[in-house]
């Protein structure tokens, strides 16, 4: 074979295979796609997974389907996505435990940045400090001096080793300046249900888990981990106000497919994400649940791989510095 029958074959070889790709993009989705969510029923990226998949539905003209696969603080669900063929009926969605701290507490066997392709950002949350109905203290200083008073017996849930909850509850116990038990339970609505039956004293949970509970008179709030008061708890105050200055603690959510997904189906997903979080019916249930959702102009795969790599480079230093490792 000649040098340019060679050439020839080659390039349209290279012609046939990008010619089935887009055919393949331009069909895609012609089945049902499933949604992975590395953490439990009931905690927020639970509940966040099902309103999008639900937005999302119509858009693609075919159903999401929520698996919850659950373990070592989302790690194995993330690398259940990391595993999955490439071809757009696997998506991960994930947050800042499962994408960003995890890769600084326990060994994983996938990267979080090179064994992707990000999708779009989603939305960002704050955390309320809340304690069993039985609690004496009545606002966060009395809360701060329980803590440090009954360090031998006081209990903190959370969602499970290096999970936002669980970081988050390591840093407020540096603030207070207590060390106290750390419980990591599968999920948040685990640690919810023994916050709620008085087997723990504390956690640090979202809003969207919360509030219902602190509106039954259930469960004690005492401040919002942000700067400024969330509209779903007018009456809760910051961190700021409640005596600890300083202490503000959000996480994010973020949808990612498996590494080598087809740029077009990528770009497929990212503007099925973007017309979800449009839809005002969507975005009225995202708020309802303290989400802070992000800007159009932050929702392009570029941005959420931005943003991601910033989050690493900001947190995995301070997370190795305080000895959080997988036990």
């Amino acid at each position: 074979m000649s040098k340019v029958t060679a050439l020839a074959v080659a390039i349209a070889f290279a012609v046939s295979i990008a010619s089935l790709s887009l055919a393949h993009a331009q069909s895609y989705p012609s089945r049902p796609i499933t949604m992975v969510v590395p953490l439990g029923p009931g905690g927020s990226t639970d509940v966040i997974g099902r309103i999008m998949a639900e937005g999302m539905r119509p858009l693609l003209g075919q159903p999401v389907i929520v698996e919850n696969v659950t373990g070592a603080g989302g790690s194995i669900g993330v690398g259940r996505v990391a595993r999955a063929s490439p071809d757009g009926y696997t998506i991960g969605i994930g947050q800042w435990g499962t994408n960003v701290a995890n890769g600084a507490i326990y060994p994983l066997a996938y990267d979080l940045i090179g064994d992707f392709e990000p999708i779009a950002l989603i939305a960002t949350q704050p955390f309320l400090i809340v304690s069993r109905k039985s609690m004496p203290a009545h606002d966060l200083n009395e809360l701060t001096a329980w803590l440090k008073a009954n360090t031998n017996k006081a209990a903190q849930g959370n969602s499970g080793i290096g999970t936002p909850s669980h970081i988050g509850g390591v840093l407020f116990q540096k603030a207070i300046g207590a060390r106290f038990q750390l419980i990591p339970y599968r999920g948040a609505g685990q640690t919810m249900q023994d916050l709620l039956a008085g087997n723990i004293d504390v956690a640090l949970d979202t809003p969207a888990l919360s509030m219902p509970q602190v509106r039954s008179g259930n469960i004690k709030a005492y401040a919002v981990t942000a700067k400024s008061r969330i509209a779903v708890a007018p009456d809760i105050p910051t961190t700021d106000e409640a005596g600890l200055p300083g202490f503000y603690f959000s996480f994010w959510h973020a949808f990612w497919a498996p590494k080598r997904t087809p740029k077009e189906i990528v770009d497929k997903l990212n503007s099925v994400v973007v017309g979800t979080l449009a839809d005002s019916v969507i975005r009225a249930k995202l708020v309802d649940l303290a989400q802070e959702i992000f800007p159009r102009e932050q929702l392009a795969p570029q941005a959420l791989a931005a943003y991601q790599a910033a989050e690493i480079e900001k947190w995995w230093p301070l997370i190795k510095a305080e000895n959080i490792t997988a036990q």
